[in-house]
């Protein structure tokens, strides 16, 4: 008996435990490293790092953004989902479409995640979504995979001021 409650436990657990995305990679950057002027980053777009003391402020946009402060953006727990300039007007539609769609988060209550969207020039893939330390790439704006990484990133955040938000930040483009 005690077996087989020890195997429903065990059950139990691994369904509630986030199912991995496939391509998911992750890194090891620390917080707190704030630095002026231009920064070269290891990934493209960069998932942590140096970055600057402004923040780049929670929002869509059409043109690209400094990496200095959608990175801080990170740091602060939002999401950024960037698309090569030549995705097509759906595909960005589809992708704001999906950063609008409210997520259970650690407390399970339903919100919507702290994010940015832009274009960005030279992406290995058409779609790229990133969090502090976690990045995933995506063929188009219909990849399940981008959805699945929000659903999990809303739950546990692997940025070090997680819940600060990016509101108030830098509103402007390149």
């Amino acid at each position: 008996m005690w077996r087989a409650a020890s195997f429903l436990l065990l059950s139990l657990l691994m369904s509630c435990a986030p199912k991995p995305v496939e391509g998911l990679k992750t890194y090891a950057y620390a917080g707190g490293q704030q630095q002026e002027g231009k920064i070269a980053y290891a990934q493209i777009p960069p998932v942590g790092g140096a970055y600057s003391p402004l923040w780049q402020r929670c929002a869509a946009y059409t043109a690209p953004l400094y990496d200095e402060y959608a990175v801080h953006s990170l740091e602060r727990g939002a999401v950024w989902i960037t698309y090569s300039p030549a995705l097509a007007a759906a595909g960005v539609g589809r992708l704001r479409a999906l950063l609008a769609e409210p997520r259970a988060g650690k407390d399970d209550k339903k919100a919507v995640v702290p994010s940015l969207l832009s274009p960005y020039d030279g992406l290995p893939t058409p779609v790229v979504v990133s969090v502090w330390n976690a990045q995933v790439q995506a063929s188009s704006a219909d990849d399940p995979r981008l959805a699945a990484f929000l659903d999990r990133y809303a739950k546990e955040s692997s940025a070090p001021e997680a819940g600060k938000g990016c509101s108030g930040g830098y509103s402007g483009t390149q």
